[in-house]
């Protein structure tokens, strides 16, 4: 029984995360448990419920811009998950300063180093963009300035630019 409250509970707050993105990290932790739940795991749960609770009518705001700009912001924290030492990459992306598309997913592999990580998760937004951007053309929506992907680490960074560089040279 409370296997099943608890699944269904959790399949409710998915649901929820999609407007809540403060919620979004903790679902997706406690949706590791599904099937493998604890009286600890039910606790987190009902923890998230108070916070929702405490903030009655926060959420989303989409307003309208004059502009129509595509950015994406990353971020990836290094050998996170403390069970099998994966790291998270997170983005979300914005058209015309709008909030359209956000990710908190863990990654695949275990990276060796958070520049690494870095990477990865703007390996993912950058596939993010590009699907975006065939998205709004075929929609009929003209970008009127450069597509932007922020990351605040320098190596990854620099990662990035090697590669563009040596990609550049063998076309």
């Amino acid at each position: 029984m409370e296997k099943e409250r608890y699944q269904r509970l959790v399949r409710r707050l998915i649901y929820l995360s999609h407007t809540r993105l403060d919620i979004a990290y903790a679902v997706g932790v406690v949706n590791q448990y599904m099937h493998d739940t604890h009286s600890s795991h039910l606790k987190a749960i009902y923890r998230i419920l108070r916070n929702l609770k405490s903030a009655l009518g926060q959420g989303l705001l989409f307003a309208s811009h004059d502009h129509k700009s595509v950015e994406a912001f990353t971020n990836a924290d290094w050998a996170g998950s403390i069970g099998d030492r994966h790291s998270t990459s997170r983005y979300c992306t914005f058209v015309g300063g709008d909030l359209v598309t956000w990710s908190n997913k863990k990654q695949a592999v275990v990276t060796r180093s958070s520049a690494e990580a870095e990477y990865r998760a703007m390996a993912q937004a950058m596939c993010e963009l590009t699907w975006l951007q065939t998205l709004l053309t075929k929609l009929g929506i003209e970008i009127d300035r450069p597509m932007k992907l922020y990351c605040y680490s320098k190596a990854a960074i620099s990662i990035a630019n090697i590669l563009s560089n040596m990609i550049a040279q063998n076309t």
